[in-house]
């Protein structure tokens, strides 16, 4: 069945509000001052290290077994020691992944030599303090009577539990930012192509925590569908932020190729693919299309909430196309423009309350758009089978969609094996079944 079947006990649709976000609101854990002290310092039995959850404790206090066994975050910097990573360090010219900072950025806590603690050790890889920051100020009075959630952020803590935050520094490695970045040259080498969505990564990564009556009273709760609305749009933002750095390409007289879809050139030569790019005219077939696959489903998304934006977000996107052949300065010159449009969604979308009607809708008109082939390449189809998952998996009803939600699942589980046109017809057999 669905990847996310697993995850269902996660996603309570309480139909609440979240509070406001802010896009750019506190500094990532990476770049704060607070000192990082390591994971050791919660892995007592004391703290975080308990065997199984304490009935008495407000949190499980068994986080960081959870962390250690369950989590792939631990075994980042472990990824960097095998014979893959090696090979690729090699063909880059390093003389170790483990001991690069290009691979350390998103392996590992990689931060500066004089935020590192007595008990910090690189070799620990994503640990706590990667993701809840530095804990210098905040690790003795977090555990005190009387200390609040509010308390810890203003101490250094980082607010995970803000859409717009926990947006920015996931996409801080499974995207990129001005100072760490998968180039082209980093997956020739061999790294997979990185694709993100926040609400499946939160739900599909080992629980640590529990959305309880407690938790409602020290931290808000985002409904799933918020989650994922907040996070395509500011995963659209950050990556036309993106093509807005030297990354994309500076003086360079080649751009940074892993701004573009990959499977605009990496498909077999008789896979013949001679439809216009980017939108109606915008690019003629045959040419190399950025990487607008978040961006289109925002699109569709806007359109089937009948937000007036969804004209200026297909316009913007359609020119963004437009100008990629025509300069960089073009093409930041757009973006920017295009990231003033979404800036405002991320409030409107992530604090809407969504009815049961708004979502049989959205869904529908979603794989109404997917089953007319508008969304044809992986990155955009991939989306799109999540958004619908999500939705399904809100209101409840997947039992009655299970053949239909498998059939399309099968379709983007490999992506060097997509079709677009199969893609197209499950979408049409699940709508027809809606």
């Amino acid at each position: 069945m669905v990847c996310r079947k697993q995850a269902l006990a996660l996603i309570a649709w309480l139909g609440a509000v979240c509070c406001a976000v802010q896009v750019h609101a506190q500094p990532l854990p990476e770049t704060a001052q607070n000192v990082h002290e390591g994971v050791a310092t919660c892995a007592t039995s004391v703290c975080h290290g308990k065997v199984s959850p304490d009935p008495e404790s407000t949190v499980w206090l068994n986080e960081y077994r959870i962390w250690l066994r369950e989590d792939f975050h631990s075994r980042a910097y472990r990824t960097l020691q095998t014979q893959q990573s090696q090979a690729m360090a090699a063909k880059l010219g390093l003389p170790s992944a483990h001991a690069a900072d290009i691979c350390l950025d998103c392996h590992a806590d990689n931060v500066a030599v004089e935020s590192r603690g007595r008990r910090f050790q690189i070799s620990d890889g994503v640990g706590c303090e990667a993701c809840h920051g530095g804990s210098g100020q905040w690790l003795q009075s977090h555990a005190e009577l009387g200390t609040s959630h509010a308390d810890n952020v203003a101490a250094g803590m980082y607010p995970t539990e803000q859409p717009a935050a926990r947006a920015r520094l996931c996409l801080s490695c499974h995207l990129g930012t001005r100072n760490k970045f998968a180039t082209h040259a980093i997956m020739g080498a061999g790294h997979p192509r990185l694709s993100f969505e926040l609400e499946t990564f939160t739900v599909n990564q080992p629980a640590h925590y529990e959305v309880d009556a407690d938790y409602s009273q020290r931290k808000p709760y985002t409904p799933s569908v918020n989650m994922w609305l907040s996070g395509l749009v500011l995963t659209s933002i950050q990556s036309l932020e993106l093509l807005q750095t030297d990354w994309f390409g500076g003086d360079t007289l080649m751009p940074e190729l892993s701004f573009y879809q990959c499977h605009s050139c990496h498909h077999p030569m008789n896979d013949l693919r001679w439809e216009s790019e980017g939108g109606s005219r915008a690019l003629p077939p045959g040419s190399v299309r950025l990487n607008d696959g978040t961006l289109l489903v925002l699109e569709a998304v806007l359109n089937a909430l009948g937000s007036p934006a969804a004209t200026k977000v297909a316009q913007g996107r359609v020119a963004l196309h437009v100008q990629s052949v025509k300069s960089r300065s073009a093409v930041v010159a757009e973006s920017k423009t295009l990231v003033a449009v979404l800036e405002p969604l991320v409030e409107q979308l992530g604090n809407r309350s969504y009815q049961t009607a708004d979502l049989k809708l959205l869904r529908q008109q979603l794989a109404e758009r997917a089953g007319a082939g508008d969304f044809r390449h992986f990155t955009s189809a991939e989306q799109i089978f999540l958004a619908i998952e999500t939705i399904t998996i809100t209101l409840d009803d997947q039992g009655s969609y299970e053949q239909q939600l498998d059939q399309l699942f099968a379709t983007v589980t490999d992506e060097n094996v997509f079709v677009p046109k199969q893609f197209a017809v499950m979408s049409r057999k699940l709508r027809d079944s809606l």
